[in-house]
């Protein structure tokens, strides 16, 4: 048995030992952790450092580029997820592998963000911040154009596609940040990125709740939709061709007359329209509706926005102008009636003693045509000038004008006035979706009529006719007056216009007309005094008073019944350091207005080439009952007479045609950067029976017209140029006398 003082020094040896042994295990982990004692592998533990954003301040859309150090520091190979957070929100994760043994790696993420402000950056525990800023409007090169409602009608809260086309007319890659908004009210935003040179598609989903139009807005490029009842849809049916009377039709039963809209409820529908037609002037034939149908009677079912048009052609009497079509690779499309101007009795006033003088006239019209319709035909571009109407017409040269501008603008060309001379179109650039729109637009009654002018939307300014004037002495005429904002900053200012006139009926014509001759009888007439006042443009002077603008730059009656686009330039008629920038326009006739937009761009720099006709051959259509008489040109080619305007006509009586061919292949190639428009270019006279608004003269070919002539009918000290070239034109081609 061990002693007390031998168990004692036992005791402390053991626990020396076990003391000895917890140190050694100690430093063996220790030793193990530190790589110095191979054993069991650390698993895979990360560590993250280094969180670096760059930029710190940037314009919104532009990437932010943030990137984090991430160190393994276990022994074996392991996987973790790095979550970056944008002001508390997870904006992106990643799962990266990474080897042991304090293995370190970057991860970037990018990072694109689309409004301005301050945004938080964090990463695991670490945290940084950025800045963004709105850019400047001239960042970008992009241009957006062709704005589209698809729908144009959808119920409430339906949404639509308002789609764009995206352009990057440049030679540097671009991008661009577009901003949707509804009414005022911003509901989604995109970046784009286009190589130079490239377009794509871009579209928007945008509803409203509410019943009525809505206003889009992609950046500057503006559009609409309407919502109407769930349910409902609207139907409008109208007729083209042939005149301004209203048609009238039957729509399930019920009597109604064009123009007709109105919003009813889904379902099917029966619309029928009488044929013939008679309306007092002419007597009109049903051709076809819009969707191809041939019968007069057309069921339907009315199962979105409809509009319903039918077209009707002249059997007999009367319209206004030759009709132009165009090949559109199939067949024939029609473009519109030309040479409004072109028309021979335009009234300037009456004297004192009862004597109407005319004047004005200008055979020149300038037809901007579709450049996805218009096709080449065996290398040729086909076009007809048609005379549907019972009138004689006096055609001196046709050719096509060529435009190649930059991408990103469009073209369009001044309308020519009837008040001016010679050639006098003028060729603008436009901004393409960066248009302006006047901040008010007001008619003769101060009523507010600007939605009617915001977009292209077949919704017209009200009007009136001055024929319907109280009196002689008392003459009621259209106006608009157009606030365009502050445009101070703006070089170039030009208005870019859809409208038309609308003649009215022509028994008023004559009864307007006899109630000046009467004031003039009963001594009431003491000076000249305009019968018809033409059209105004003023400028809002600094002191209140209007000025007029300069006749080369005044504002010209638009075409009847096919509304056209075009320009009127203001540049540098307003006073200096105004900040007022207001016109007024007034019109005698009924102009209506559908669009009016400002562009402030700079004219930019374009190609014209100018083609004349290859061949012109004139013929027969079909046959008429025209009391029209005189030395009409024979049928057969007529190239020769067509290429320059000298005063030798093509001249042509209802049922004939002139088929032009424009060579297709002669065109200079393309330019890089830019793209192609085609305007049709015609000097043509025209003159109507004497027994609806051919006033003053009598149905025949002759007096013949001339381009300097003050006015048609002209006085006695006037004369057609008998020279020797005029002679011997008359006696080649005028042969065919109907007496």
């Amino acid at each position: 048995m061990l002693s007390r003082s031998a168990v004692s020094k036992l005791k402390v040896i053991l626990i020396i030992d076990l003391l000895i042994v917890g140190i050694a295990i100690g430093a063996y982990f220790y030793l193990q952790d530190q790589g110095i004692i191979t054993g069991a592998a650390k698993p895979a533990a990360f560590v993250f450092t280094d969180l670096v954003v760059n930029p710190l301040e940037a314009y919104v859309g532009q990437p932010i580029q943030i990137s984090v150090n991430v160190t393994n520091i276990g022994d074996i190979e392991g996987e973790t997820t790095i979550n970056l957070e944008i002001n508390g929100d997870l904006k992106e994760s990643l799962n990266v592998t990474i080897a042991g043994v304090k293995t370190s790696e970057i991860v970037e993420f990018t990072v694109i963000e689309l409004y301005p402000g301050t945004y938080n950056v964090t990463i695991d525990e670490l945290s940084e911040t950025f800045k963004l800023k709105t850019a400047p409007p001239e960042s970008s090169k992009i241009v957006l154009s062709n704005f589209k409602s698809d729908p144009y009608e959808t119920w409430p809260g339906i949404p639509v596609a308002a789609t764009a086309i995206a352009t990057n007319p440049s030679a540097e890659p671009d991008m661009l940040i577009i901003t949707a908004y509804v009414d005022d009210r911003l509901v989604e935003v995109k970046r784009i990125d286009l190589d130079p040179g490239t377009s794509m598609n871009i579209a928007f989903n945008v509803s409203a709740s509410e019943e009525g139009k809505h206003s889009v807005r992609l950046n500057s490029l503006s559009g609409s939709f309407i919502v109407v009842p769930k349910g409902y849809h609207t139907l409008t049916i109208v007729r083209s061709g042939s005149g301004s009377a209203s048609l009238p039709f039957t729509l399930n039963g019920e009597k109604h007359g064009t123009s007709y809209t109105a919003i009813l409820p889904e379902g099917q529908y029966t619309v029928s329209v009488p044929d013939p037609y008679d309306v007092r002037t002419g007597v009109l034939g049903f051709s076809g509706w819009n969707d191809g149908s041939k019968s007069p009677t057309l069921t339907f079912t009315l199962d979105k926005r409809t509009i319903l048009i039918a077209t009707y052609y002249l059997i007999s009497g009367y319209a206004s102008c030759p009709s132009l079509y165009i090949w559109n690779g199939t067949g024939y499309s029609y473009v519109t009636d030309v040479s409004n101007s072109g028309w021979l009795g335009y009234i300037g006033h009456i004297d004192s003693n009862g004597e109407i003088i005319f004047s004005g006239g200008n055979p020149y019209d300038y037809v901007k045509l579709d450049k996805n319709i218009l096709a080449a035909k065996d290398g040729y571009f086909d076009l007809v000038l048609s005379q549907q109407w019972d009138e004689l017409y006096y055609l001196d040269s046709a050719s096509l004008l060529v435009v190649d501008h930059p991408i990103g603008t469009d073209v369009y060309t001044s309308m020519t006035n009837y008040l001016n001379k010679g050639s006098t179109g003028q060729i603008y650039t436009t901004a393409t979706g960066q248009l302006k729109s006047p901040i008010s637009a007001t008619n003769e009654n101060n009523q507010n009529v600007l939605d009617a002018i915001l977009y292209q939307d077949g919704i017209y300014t009200p009007g009136i006719n001055g024929l319907a004037s109280p009196s002689w002495n008392n003459i009621t005429q259209n106006q608009l007056t157009l606030n365009l904002g502050n445009l101070t900053d703006a070089t170039n200012i030009k208005l870019v216009l859809t409208g038309m006139v609308d003649w009215g009926e022509f028994e008023t014509y004559y009864e307007w007309i006899t109630q000046f001759q009467n004031a003039a009888k009963a001594g009431l007439i003491t000076q000249d005094t305009q019968i018809m006042p033409p059209p105004t443009m003023e400028i809002l002077s600094a002191d209140g008073t209007w000025i007029a603008a300069p006749q080369d730059r005044q504002i010209p009656l638009p075409s009847d019944f096919n509304a056209r686009t075009f320009t009127v330039d203001l540049t540098g008629l307003f006073p200096q350091d105004t900040t007022e920038y207001i016109v007024r326009l007034t019109n005698f006739w009924n102009v209506t207005y559908d669009y009016i937009g400002i562009d402030t761009t700079p004219q930019q720099d374009i190609t014209l080439t100018t083609i004349k006709p290859t061949t012109a051959t004139l013929s027969q259509l079909w046959e008429t009952l025209s009391q029209s008489s005189g030395a009409f040109t024979r049928y057969g080619d007529v190239t020769e007479l067509l290429q320059e305007t000298d005063d030798m006509f093509v001249i042509g009586r209802q049922g004939d045609q002139v088929n032009l061919q424009f060579c297709a292949e002669d065109l200079p190639e393309l330019a890089e950067g830019m793209e192609r428009d085609y305007f049709f270019v015609v000097a043509c006279w025209f003159k109507d029976p004497p027994d609806a608004w051919g006033y003053g003269f009598t149905f025949t070919v002759d007096p013949l017209p001339f381009l300097n002539m003050t006015g048609f009918p002209y006085t006695n000290a006037e004369s057609y140029p008998y020279d020797t070239i005029h002679t011997e034109y008359l006696n080649k081609y005028n042969t065919r006398i109907i007496p």
